[in-house]
């Protein structure tokens, strides 16, 4: 007979996971469905296409960051048993928990204008729909997922969400085949630097989306709602530390996987961009891009990043509607059902493609609300991570504790460069 226990050292030494590991992977894939909405389509090929692959080192380092800080939100749910909303709920008077509420939903705001816009574009490339229409159709099919998830549950919601990540992955790699990438050039962009101040801009709106607040906020949630069912305990203070170690360890399998496919193709899109959209009049918006791409690549190409773009924005929106309630719940202390919420939430999406606002530099916009909503969410994620009342034998280790809070850094500085900048254009 195996024996488990060797084969569990064994898989830690040849650093492996250890068998049946794979069957608790999921909540990270959900919660990176966050780093490839269309916001990141936005920024990418805007950056991509106006500075070639001088910006690669922001996708590399957010990426980097991203791993480190869904992995902390997905322990803090495992090892107490709440969520990040409900410990900083339990910890603010009325007036904080309202005021903190007020930012998250802006947060939330921002993150569901990008992912409804995102859709409606893809409709509108692939059936010539009128955005407005999109954009409803997108709220209405996102409301069936989310019906769905209540009717289900949360792994045959992991499911859905995990092939359409599959189809946003294939959706957003499979031009970058068929360009001229230039290896050198992209590996140059690893250096960092920065051509001006509206690389700043770009470069904050690209940390925007990919280091996602709503997805800091969610993710505690989702982790401690599936592994309730493997056995961990409801009680935080009756933890079986063994338990959660290998809970933790699958937590860690599941975060780098399912992000190291995300971060790939983000860093996809904006080589993409650089190799067969750089000097291209009228790249600086989907379209245009979308245009730029059948010209340079072929119809075929197109479509298929249209798809992308559309199980990306259906996806994204769905788990974003998510995140809100699990703020919601979790500050206010209050309940809704998901797709009541996702109706109330569609409103400003479809005001804003109604009124024609350009919905590229809105997608790009919401990715700049969303970098200014990164701090509120990360601060308090590692300041409970390291705090052994809270976290007991699984707070932070030192080292951790180093690179989490030199990213908490690099992010306010950018932030702060990000408002001095837009206060100096305006």
């Amino acid at each position: 007979m195996p024996n488990n226990g060797v084969d569990s050292a064994r898989a830690r030494r040849k650093g492996k996971p250890e068998r049946g590991l794979w069957r608790l992977l999921g909540p990270a894939f959900v919660a990176a469905v966050a780093y490839v909405d269309p916001g990141n389509v936005a920024a990418n090929l805007t950056a991509g296409a106006s500075y070639g692959y001088l910006l690669v080192w922001v996708l590399v380092a957010s990426n980097a960051m991203a791993v480190l800080i869904q992995y902390l939100s997905a322990k803090l749910g495992l090892v107490t048993g709440l969520s990040l909303p409900e410990l900083l709920g339990g910890r603010l008077g009325r007036r904080g928990r309202l005021a903190y509420w007020v930012q998250a939903e802006v947060v939330a705001a921002a993150t569901d204008v990008a992912e409804v816009i995102g859709g409606a574009l893809a409709l509108t490339l692939l059936f010539g729909l009128p955005l407005v229409w999109g954009g409803l159709i997108v709220g209405v099919v996102s409301m069936a997922i989310l019906g769905f998830h209540s009717r289900q549950g949360q792994q045959p919601f992991e499911l859905v969400i995990i092939g359409f990540l599959a189809i946003i992955a294939f959706g957003f790699l499979a031009g970058l085949f068929v360009s001229d990438v230039s290896w050198s050039e992209a590996a140059a962009g690893l250096i960092p630097r920065f051509d001006g101040s509206e690389t700043i801009l770009l470069a904050a709106s690209m940390l925007g989306a990919t280091v996602m607040p709503h997805a800091i906020y969610l993710h505690s949630a989702l982790a401690r709602d599936r592994h309730r069912a493997d056995g961990l305990p409801d009680d935080p203070h009756d933890v079986h530390v063994a338990h959660t170690r290998r809970l933790l360890r699958a937590n860690r399998w599941d975060v780098g996987w399912s992000l190291l496919i995300a971060g790939g193709v983000n860093i996809a899109m904006l080589l993409l961009a650089a190799a067969s959209l750089r000097g291209v009049s009228g790249t600086n918006t989907i379209e245009g891009a979308h245009a730029a791409i059948e010209a340079a690549l072929g119809p075929a190409i197109a479509v298929i990043f249209a798809v992308g773009l559309l199980a990306s924005g259906l996806a994204s929106t769905s788990v974003g509607a998510y995140a809100g309630a699990v703020i919601m719940g979790g500050l206010l202390r209050r309940r809704i059902p998901l797709v009541a919420r996702r109706a109330v939430t569609l409103i400003p999406a479809l005001i804003i493609l109604a009124a024609g606002v350009d919905p590229t530099w809105a997608l790009v916009l919401s990715q700049v609300v969303l970098s200014l909503g990164i701090p509120f969410a990360l601060i308090p994620l590692v300041r409970l991570t390291s705090d052994e009342r809270v976290m007991g034998h699984f707070t932070n280790p030192r080292a951790v504790r180093v690179g989490a809070w030199l990213a908490v850094v690099l992010i306010v500085a950018l932030n702060v460069a990000l408002i001095a900048i837009t206060v100096a254009l305006g």
